[in-house]
């Protein structure tokens, strides 16, 4: 399973790049290969300054070795031998009136003594955080997301979407890093799910990703803007930033396994604003992306 999902998360991470960089017109991703001196290594592939995307990076890893103490005790076990590969992806757009988008599609096993497979699992999911709320967006981000979950247990959206609300609750704000769309972890082998039908329904996700998010940004790329919506837009990304450095467990496994830095910061923004007690104009746009934030919606 592990070579069979690397394989696929290799095809995938140049199908993303090549739709993105179509969708930016100019700038090209810019690949690095690295190596973890424990075990495995990545593709980092970013792109920066285009005509749309300010700064973005699509990675894939695929890590092994002994489990480090601090994710020993995350998954309650004593020493152990572990894979983990995935591909994760952040797209910071220049234009405020296009999203950031975040994915990601994992699987993870641990091992024996004797090298037997003793634990596995997939985990992963897609998510917008736009700067100005386009209600439209999120529909068709969730519609998306809805008809690649349908086609393998109609009970998959709604469970993913809640747990996505939940987990990027940035709690120390007391609202939502976004609109949310689906996470999903800890997907294991049971009687009506095999890990052959996680894999398929994992792909499915992840082979939705571009048509969930390019038609948003070729609608909303080239809508003007003005240098106060910039800042908006920075000061918005400030949140990004603390969800991601305070909360985020992806960052957080990497920067406890070792991990190669420059790929696990590849999710922060290149321009933030941090100003002090903020607070936007009532009754504006920027209001109004607020008020949804602090209470999730159904968007279908």
């Amino acid at each position: 399973m592990k070579n069979k999902f690397y394989k696929y998360i290799q095809n995938l991470q140049d199908q993303i790049c090549t739709g993105l960089e179509k969708s930016d017109g100019k700038a090209k991703f810019q690949q690095d290969l690295w190596e973890r001196p424990e075990g495995g290594g990545g593709r980092t592939r970013v792109i920066e300054n285009g005509q749309v995307f300010e700064k973005g990076g699509v990675n894939i890893s695929a890590v092994h070795g002994k489990l480090p103490d601090s994710m020993q005790k995350l998954f309650n076990v004593g020493e152990a031998d572990f894979f983990a590969c995935g591909l994760s992806l952040v797209i910071h757009p220049k234009n405020p009136m296009v999203p950031t988008v975040h994915a990601n599609w994992r699987y993870f096993e641990m091992y024996d003594d004797n090298g037997n497979v003793i634990n596995s699992w997939f985990g992963g999911g897609q998510d917008l955080t736009p700067y100005y709320l386009f209600e439209e967006d999120a529909i068709h981000f969730h519609q998306t997301c809805k008809t690649a979950c349908d086609k393998h247990n109609k009970e998959f959206y709604p469970k993913y979407k809640k747990q996505c609300d939940a987990y990027f609750w940035n709690a120390h704000r007391n609202e939502a890093r976004g609109l949310g769309g689906l996470f999903f972890d800890y997907c294991k082998e049971t009687e009506t799910m095999k890990m052959e039908d996680w894999y398929n329904f994992v792909t499915e996700v992840g082979n939705s990703f571009l048509e969930a998010y390019v038609p948003i940004v070729e609608k909303r790329k080239e809508l003007p803007y003005t240098e106060a919506q910039r800042t908006w837009q920075e000061i918005r990304r400030g949140r990004y930033v603390e969800f991601n450095l305070v909360h985020d467990k992806g960052t957080l496994f990497g920067l406890k396994t070792n991990g190669r830095i420059e790929s696990i910061l590849m999710s922060l923004p290149p321009n933030v604003q941090w100003v002090y007690n903020h607070h936007p104009e009532v009754g504006s746009e920027e209001e109004k992306l607020i008020k949804v934030l602090e209470s999730p919606i159904d968007w279908i």
